[in-house]
Protein backbone atom coordinates (compact mmCIF):
# COMPACT_ATOMS: atom_id res chain seq x y z
CA UNK A 1 0.00 0.00 0.00
CA UNK A 2 3.20 2.34 0.80
CA UNK A 3 4.44 1.42 -2.26
CA UNK A 4 1.73 2.37 -4.57
CA UNK A 5 1.23 5.69 -2.62
CA UNK A 6 4.51 6.79 -2.74
CA UNK A 7 4.62 5.79 -7.03
CA UNK A 8 2.09 7.81 -7.48
CA UNK A 9 3.09 10.82 -5.63
CA UNK A 10 6.07 10.46 -7.77
CA UNK A 11 4.20 10.29 -10.90
CA UNK A 12 2.47 13.40 -9.67
CA UNK A 13 5.28 14.85 -9.24
CA UNK A 14 6.82 13.88 -12.40
CA UNK A 15 4.03 15.74 -14.77
CA UNK A 16 4.07 18.71 -12.37
CA UNK A 17 7.85 19.18 -13.37
CA UNK A 18 6.98 18.23 -17.25
CA UNK A 19 4.12 20.80 -17.07
CA UNK A 20 6.44 23.39 -15.64
CA UNK A 21 9.25 22.32 -18.08
CA UNK A 22 6.96 23.13 -21.24
CA UNK A 23 5.71 26.01 -19.63
CA UNK A 24 8.73 27.69 -19.65
CA UNK A 25 10.01 26.18 -22.92
CA UNK A 26 6.91 28.16 -24.07
CA UNK A 27 8.01 31.74 -22.47
CA UNK A 28 11.34 30.93 -23.79
CA UNK A 29 9.97 30.26 -27.15
CA UNK A 30 7.61 33.66 -27.06
CA UNK A 31 10.37 35.68 -25.62
CA UNK A 32 12.57 34.70 -28.73
CA UNK A 33 10.14 35.27 -31.42
CA UNK A 34 9.11 38.60 -29.93
CA UNK A 35 12.53 39.65 -30.05
CA UNK A 36 13.35 38.62 -33.71
CA UNK A 37 9.93 39.67 -34.81
CA UNK A 38 10.43 43.47 -33.42
CA UNK A 39 14.19 43.23 -34.66
CA UNK A 40 13.02 42.37 -38.10
CA UNK A 41 10.23 44.91 -37.88
CA UNK A 42 12.81 47.63 -36.93
CA UNK A 43 14.77 46.64 -39.92
CA UNK A 44 11.86 47.09 -42.12
CA UNK A 45 10.47 50.60 -41.30
CA UNK A 46 14.39 51.42 -40.87
CA UNK A 47 15.12 50.37 -44.52
CA UNK A 48 11.78 51.68 -45.73
CA UNK A 49 12.29 55.55 -44.35
CA UNK A 50 16.12 55.47 -45.78
CA UNK A 51 15.12 54.19 -49.31
CA UNK A 52 12.36 57.12 -49.17
CA UNK A 53 15.00 59.70 -47.59
CA UNK A 54 17.07 58.73 -50.34
CA UNK A 55 14.55 59.11 -52.94
CA UNK A 56 14.05 62.24 -51.91
CA UNK A 57 17.04 63.62 -51.95
CA UNK A 58 17.71 61.82 -55.37
CA UNK A 59 15.32 64.15 -56.47
CA UNK A 60 16.96 67.54 -55.23
CA UNK A 61 19.87 66.64 -57.60
CA UNK A 62 23.54 66.41 -57.19
CA UNK A 63 25.84 69.56 -58.28
CA UNK A 64 28.63 68.79 -60.82
CA UNK A 65 32.11 69.56 -59.90
CA UNK A 66 35.42 70.36 -61.62
CA UNK A 67 37.13 66.56 -61.71
CA UNK A 68 34.35 65.03 -63.29
CA UNK A 69 32.00 64.00 -59.92
CA UNK A 70 28.72 65.49 -58.40
CA UNK A 71 28.19 66.89 -55.08
CA UNK A 72 25.53 65.26 -52.83
CA UNK A 73 22.72 67.64 -51.35
CA UNK A 74 23.50 65.76 -47.78
CA UNK A 75 26.52 67.85 -47.37
CA UNK A 76 24.95 71.22 -48.71
CA UNK A 77 23.33 74.33 -46.51
CA UNK A 78 19.98 75.35 -48.57
CA UNK A 79 19.04 78.60 -48.57
CA UNK A 80 17.66 79.93 -45.78
CA UNK A 81 18.69 76.86 -43.95
CA UNK A 82 20.61 77.11 -40.64
CA UNK A 83 23.60 74.95 -39.30
CA UNK A 84 21.05 73.77 -36.79
CA UNK A 85 18.60 72.71 -39.03
CA UNK A 86 20.51 71.49 -41.87
CA UNK A 87 22.25 69.19 -38.61
CA UNK A 88 18.96 68.17 -36.99
CA UNK A 89 17.78 66.75 -40.69
CA UNK A 90 21.16 64.91 -41.40
CA UNK A 91 21.31 63.58 -37.79
CA UNK A 92 18.00 61.99 -38.49
CA UNK A 93 18.50 60.41 -41.87
CA UNK A 94 22.04 59.29 -40.36
CA UNK A 95 20.29 57.37 -37.30
CA UNK A 96 17.64 55.88 -39.65
CA UNK A 97 20.41 54.77 -42.15
CA UNK A 98 22.62 53.48 -39.61
CA UNK A 99 19.77 51.87 -37.88
CA UNK A 100 19.17 49.77 -41.34
CA UNK A 101 22.51 49.19 -41.95
CA UNK A 102 23.44 47.56 -38.32
CA UNK A 103 20.30 45.44 -37.54
CA UNK A 104 21.34 42.56 -39.45
CA UNK A 105 24.93 42.38 -37.40
CA UNK A 106 23.59 43.84 -34.27
CA UNK A 107 20.97 41.71 -33.21
CA UNK A 108 23.37 38.35 -33.26
CA UNK A 109 25.16 40.58 -30.30
CA UNK A 110 21.82 41.28 -28.57
CA UNK A 111 20.83 38.45 -28.72
CA UNK A 112 24.11 36.71 -27.43
CA UNK A 113 23.32 40.01 -24.09
CA UNK A 114 19.97 38.17 -23.25
CA UNK A 115 21.52 34.71 -22.75
CA UNK A 116 23.58 36.20 -20.24
CA UNK A 117 21.51 38.51 -18.37
CA UNK A 118 18.95 35.40 -18.01
CA UNK A 119 21.50 33.44 -16.65
CA UNK A 120 20.79 35.78 -13.99
CA UNK A 121 17.51 36.96 -14.08
CA UNK A 122 15.04 36.25 -16.72
CA UNK A 123 12.69 39.73 -15.59
CA UNK A 124 13.23 43.00 -17.39
CA UNK A 125 14.81 41.42 -20.48
CA UNK A 126 13.23 43.49 -23.50
CA UNK A 127 13.43 46.53 -21.33
CA UNK A 128 17.25 45.73 -20.71
CA UNK A 129 18.16 44.58 -24.52
CA UNK A 130 16.44 47.82 -25.69
CA UNK A 131 18.61 50.07 -23.36
CA UNK A 132 21.72 48.45 -24.80
CA UNK A 133 20.27 49.26 -28.29
CA UNK A 134 20.06 52.65 -27.65
CA UNK A 135 23.54 52.93 -25.98
CA UNK A 136 24.66 51.07 -29.16
CA UNK A 137 22.84 53.71 -31.45
CA UNK A 138 24.37 56.36 -29.19
CA UNK A 139 27.40 56.15 -30.04
CA UNK A 140 26.63 56.26 -34.02
CA UNK A 141 24.75 59.49 -33.44
CA UNK A 142 27.83 60.96 -32.27
CA UNK A 143 29.53 59.47 -35.30
CA UNK A 144 27.00 60.98 -37.47
CA UNK A 145 27.72 64.72 -35.03
CA UNK A 146 31.37 64.73 -35.88
CA UNK A 147 30.97 64.02 -39.74
CA UNK A 148 27.85 66.82 -40.26
CA UNK A 149 30.24 69.44 -39.89
CA UNK A 150 33.54 67.63 -41.69
CA UNK A 151 31.49 67.02 -44.37
CA UNK A 152 29.61 70.64 -44.94
CA UNK A 153 33.18 72.52 -44.15
CA UNK A 154 34.83 70.50 -46.72
CA UNK A 155 32.36 70.83 -49.26
CA UNK A 156 31.62 74.47 -48.96
CA UNK A 157 35.88 74.74 -49.30
CA UNK A 158 35.32 72.77 -52.65
CA UNK A 159 33.19 74.71 -54.04
CA UNK A 160 35.36 77.46 -53.26
CA UNK A 161 38.52 75.71 -54.91
CA UNK A 162 38.27 74.35 -58.37
CA UNK A 163 41.96 72.95 -58.06
CA UNK A 164 40.95 71.37 -54.66
CA UNK A 165 37.37 70.04 -56.21
CA UNK A 166 39.45 68.62 -59.11
CA UNK A 167 41.46 66.16 -56.68
CA UNK A 168 38.60 64.76 -54.83
CA UNK A 169 38.69 61.93 -57.15
CA UNK A 170 42.02 61.10 -56.72
CA UNK A 171 41.42 61.55 -52.65
CA UNK A 172 38.31 59.61 -52.95
CA UNK A 173 40.75 56.65 -54.29
CA UNK A 174 43.11 57.10 -51.69
CA UNK A 175 40.48 56.92 -48.77
CA UNK A 176 39.26 53.90 -50.45
CA UNK A 177 42.70 52.12 -50.60
CA UNK A 178 43.26 53.32 -46.96
CA UNK A 179 39.85 51.45 -45.30
CA UNK A 180 40.58 48.53 -47.31
CA UNK A 181 44.43 48.34 -46.01
CA UNK A 182 42.71 48.61 -42.89
CA UNK A 183 41.17 45.50 -43.20
CA UNK A 184 43.97 43.99 -43.06
CA UNK A 185 45.26 45.39 -39.48
CA UNK A 186 45.79 43.60 -35.96
CA UNK A 187 43.41 46.74 -34.86
CA UNK A 188 40.64 45.52 -36.98
CA UNK A 189 41.12 41.88 -36.01
CA UNK A 190 40.79 43.22 -32.44
CA UNK A 191 37.51 45.09 -32.56
CA UNK A 192 35.89 42.46 -35.11
CA UNK A 193 36.43 39.39 -32.57
CA UNK A 194 34.99 41.35 -29.97
CA UNK A 195 32.26 42.05 -32.14
CA UNK A 196 31.62 38.40 -33.41
CA UNK A 197 32.11 36.83 -29.66
CA UNK A 198 30.81 39.43 -26.73
CA UNK A 199 29.74 38.63 -24.70
CA UNK A 200 31.18 35.06 -24.47
CA UNK A 201 29.66 31.86 -24.28
CA UNK A 202 28.73 31.36 -20.76
CA UNK A 203 29.10 34.95 -19.96
CA UNK A 204 26.79 35.99 -17.50
CA UNK A 205 26.29 39.79 -16.87
CA UNK A 206 23.88 41.71 -14.16
CA UNK A 207 20.19 42.24 -15.28
CA UNK A 208 20.27 46.28 -14.32
CA UNK A 209 19.78 49.35 -16.50
CA UNK A 210 23.68 50.68 -16.04
CA UNK A 211 25.21 47.10 -17.31
CA UNK A 212 22.67 47.38 -19.98
CA UNK A 213 23.66 50.92 -21.14
CA UNK A 214 27.42 50.57 -20.55
CA UNK A 215 27.49 47.42 -22.52
CA UNK A 216 25.96 49.19 -24.90
CA UNK A 217 28.28 52.13 -25.29
CA UNK A 218 31.04 49.27 -25.24
CA UNK A 219 29.73 47.29 -28.42
CA UNK A 220 28.85 50.98 -30.10
CA UNK A 221 32.41 51.65 -30.03
CA UNK A 222 34.22 48.71 -30.91
CA UNK A 223 31.82 48.37 -33.58
CA UNK A 224 32.43 52.12 -35.33
CA UNK A 225 36.07 51.17 -34.82
CA UNK A 226 35.53 48.33 -36.60
CA UNK A 227 33.36 49.66 -39.30
CA UNK A 228 35.39 52.78 -39.64
CA UNK A 229 37.18 52.18 -42.84
CA UNK A 230 34.24 50.71 -44.38
CA UNK A 231 32.30 54.30 -42.88
CA UNK A 232 35.04 55.81 -44.51
CA UNK A 233 34.01 54.80 -47.55
CA UNK A 234 30.22 55.64 -47.74
CA UNK A 235 30.76 58.94 -46.37
CA UNK A 236 33.29 59.80 -49.65
CA UNK A 237 31.58 57.43 -52.25
CA UNK A 238 27.79 59.00 -51.26
CA UNK A 239 26.49 58.81 -47.93
CA UNK A 240 22.98 58.71 -49.77
CA UNK A 241 24.14 56.49 -52.51
CA UNK A 242 21.57 53.18 -51.84
CA UNK A 243 24.27 51.00 -53.88
CA UNK A 244 26.77 51.92 -51.69
CA UNK A 245 24.85 51.59 -48.66
CA UNK A 246 23.78 47.88 -50.12
CA UNK A 247 27.35 47.03 -50.50
CA UNK A 248 28.86 48.38 -47.14
CA UNK A 249 25.76 46.72 -45.31
CA UNK A 250 26.70 43.77 -46.69
CA UNK A 251 30.22 43.65 -45.94
CA UNK A 252 29.78 44.56 -42.88
CA UNK A 253 27.35 41.74 -42.29
CA UNK A 254 29.12 38.99 -43.69
CA UNK A 255 32.81 39.74 -41.80
CA UNK A 256 30.43 39.87 -38.28
CA UNK A 257 28.54 36.53 -39.28
CA UNK A 258 30.29 34.32 -41.68
CA UNK A 259 32.46 31.66 -40.58
CA UNK A 260 36.15 33.02 -39.97
CA UNK A 261 35.40 36.47 -40.03
CA UNK A 262 39.12 37.43 -39.99
CA UNK A 263 39.50 35.41 -42.99
CA UNK A 264 36.56 37.50 -44.74
CA UNK A 265 37.75 40.74 -43.61
CA UNK A 266 40.76 40.56 -45.18
CA UNK A 267 39.03 38.84 -48.61
CA UNK A 268 36.94 42.28 -48.68
CA UNK A 269 40.13 44.26 -48.03
CA UNK A 270 42.04 42.39 -50.88
CA UNK A 271 38.40 43.63 -53.28
CA UNK A 272 38.55 47.00 -51.04
CA UNK A 273 42.43 48.01 -52.06
CA UNK A 274 41.55 46.74 -55.68
CA UNK A 275 38.54 49.33 -56.23
CA UNK A 276 40.93 52.28 -54.75
CA UNK A 277 43.68 51.40 -56.92
CA UNK A 278 41.12 51.43 -60.02
CA UNK A 279 39.40 54.73 -58.55
CA UNK A 280 42.96 56.77 -58.09
CA UNK A 281 43.95 55.05 -62.19
CA UNK A 282 40.94 56.59 -63.23
CA UNK A 283 41.41 59.88 -61.60
CA UNK A 284 44.86 60.01 -62.80
CA UNK A 285 43.23 59.24 -66.57
CA UNK A 286 40.90 62.22 -66.13
CA UNK A 287 43.35 64.60 -65.14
Amino acid sequence: MLDTSSCAARKSSHASLCEASRAGMWVCERSRLGFFGVSALIFVVSTTVTIAWCASMSAMGEMPMPGGWTMSMAWMLMPGQTWASAGASFLGMWVVMMVAMMMPCLVPMLWRYRKAVSRTSGTRLSLLTALVGVGYFFVWTLFGIAAFPLGVTLSAIEMQLPELARAVPTGVGLVVLIAGALQFSAWKAHHLAYCRESPGRGCTLPANAGTAWRHGLRLGIHCGYCCAGLTAILLVIGVMDLRAMAVVMAAITVERLAPYGERVARAIGAVVVATGLLLIARAAGLG
